[in-house]
């Protein structure tokens, strides 16, 4: 591949805000590149840069080079006999959000960052008063909780681990622990979760209703609650079914991942490519304008280059303009083939629009690349870390694209409805009594969807949904 098309290549590849980055770099190091601020009068993409043969008073001498005489052009099929990833390095690709506000101007974020848990322990251990060894146990305990707030080694290793010259006890260790364990975030430094809900129940007032109930549930009983068995724990406690939920109300309050609100992750921002809106009855896709970079030819310095003129200033802006033509070209062949790409995509997927993922239909990425005659690697690069902006949410481009399973018809239900099928089912069954696997699939059979169980499962564990005996609890 020409480093022209190589070039062309990782643009198309790279996401929205990747790309900004990438124009960013090429507007500092190109001078003939510069933004367009949509000044009248002034070239937008260096085609009015005269750069033929003739000069600028009109003399073969003077004369700079057009740009528009560039006959080198970028093929739209953009292919290459290898692997993407032989060429290029890849990002994750797998988040589609599941709802959108209306504004244009919104921008999503996935993760949520602050400040580190960690170091807001260690903030509380000098504020705390400790001896010099405690403070050494406590810094050695805090270095041993998770992100998710959890002592992740037994008070056993960590004295197993000290230097024997201290002559520490395993109670004195135990003893950090508990005053450690009285830090912000409550429940953090548990061992395990039953400790960290312990932790936690003992924070509220004596006089808070149910409490007593709850502290005896999370002692006791904590294995029938982690098996769901309500009605054996309602034995054993002597509580009615409504006394109960009040009491697994009270437990279902507490933060089962104390240290979850120190995230500390970076970040990620989802800014759409495209947008899709419905006008007078038709599905429109539109260009992402905030987002798509604004460039042109510099023409004051296009203006200084002179034929025959060798000299290492003239050769420098000479390659330094046929670098920004091609840096154009290639934005433009990457904004072109992402609306083909993405038209394509709501041309076929019209009813998901209209009626939601059940109505989603099988879709791969040879059909695509056939419909626009490019190749199919092509098309699974645009579609990568590519997002659109529709009525329904902002979905990656690669969510549009599910394998199929038969009907009885004849036809085909591709597996996003039959993900959006499961989600319903379980949204809407009994607490009490909720679907198996096995009910689910004959739920879909009696739909004309044959799925076998196993399908079931594998379905509803991408969806994060648990088996039904972890779903079961009281109505």
């Amino acid at each position: 591949m020409t480093p022209q098309l190589q070039q062309a290549i990782r643009l198309l590849q790279l996401s929205t805000l990747e790309l900004q980055s990438e124009v960013q770099e090429a507007l500092e190091s190109n001078p003939m590149l510069e933004q367009d601020e949509g000044n009248p009068g002034e070239v937008a993409d260096g085609s009015d840069a005269r750069q033929d043969d003739r000069g600028v008073n009109g003399s073969d001498k003077d004369t700079p080079v057009s740009a528009s005489e560039n006959t080198e052009t970028i093929s739209d099929e953009l292919p290459t006999d290898s692997n993407w990833e032989d060429v290029f390095d890849t990002g994750a690709t797998s988040f589609s959000a599941p709802e959108a506000g209306a504004g244009r101007d919104a921008t999503d974020t996935i993760t949520v960052s602050g400040a580190g848990l960690q170091d807001h322990l260690v903030w509380q251990l000098e504020l705390t008063h400790f001896s010099d060894t405690d403070r050494q146990i406590a810094r050695i305990i805090i270095d041993s909780i998770n992100d998710d707030g959890y002592l992740a080694t037994s008070v056993t290793d960590i004295h197993a681990h000290l230097d024997p010259k201290f002559d520490i006890e395993l109670d004195e260790i135990e003893a950090v622990l508990h005053r450690v364990q009285q830090f912000d975030p409550i429940g953090v430094a548990a061992v395990d979760l039953q400790n960290s809900l312990q932790l936690q129940l003992q924070q509220y007032e004596n006089d808070t209703p149910w409490l007593a109930e709850a502290r005896l549930l999370v002692r006791d009983y904590f294995g029938l609650l982690s098996n769901r068995d309500f009605n054996k724990l309602g034995r054993k406690m002597k509580l009615t079914t409504d006394d109960l939920q009040h009491v697994i109300t009270l437990i279902q309050s507490l933060n089962p991942r104390p240290g979850s609100a120190f995230n500390t992750t970076e970040p990620e921002y989802i800014v759409p490519d495209v947008y899709v809106v419905k006008k007078k009855g038709k599905w429109l896709v539109e260009l992402n304008i905030e987002a798509t970079p604004k460039l042109r030819i510099n023409s004051l310095y296009a203006g200084m280059i002179k034929r025959g003129n060798t000299s290492k200033d003239n050769t420098y802006l000479r390659d330094n303009l046929q670098e920004a033509r091609w840096f154009l070209k290639s934005l433009q062949s990457r904004h072109d083939t992402l609306l083909k790409v993405a038209n394509c995509i709501v041309d076929r997927q019209q009813a998901f629009f209209e009626h939601g993922e059940e109505a989603m239909k099988p879709m791969v990425l040879r059909s695509i690349a056939d419909s626009i005659e490019m190749h199919e690697s092509t098309v699974s690069r645009v579609t990568t870390r590519k997002y659109m902006h529709t009525p329904r949410g902002i979905y990656e481009f690669k969510y549009f694209f599910s394998s199929h399973v038969s009907t009885e018809s004849g036809g085909e239900c591709s597996a996003t409805a039959i993900r959006a099928i499961i989600k319903k089912l379980v949204a809407a069954e009994n607490p009490a009594k909720p679907l198996s696997d096995s009910k689910m699939a004959n739920v879909l059979a009696e739909q004309g969807i044959n799925v076998a169980r196993r399908t079931i499962a594998k379905y509803r564990e991408s969806l994060a949904i648990s088996p039904s005996n972890e779903r079961k609890r009281l109505a």
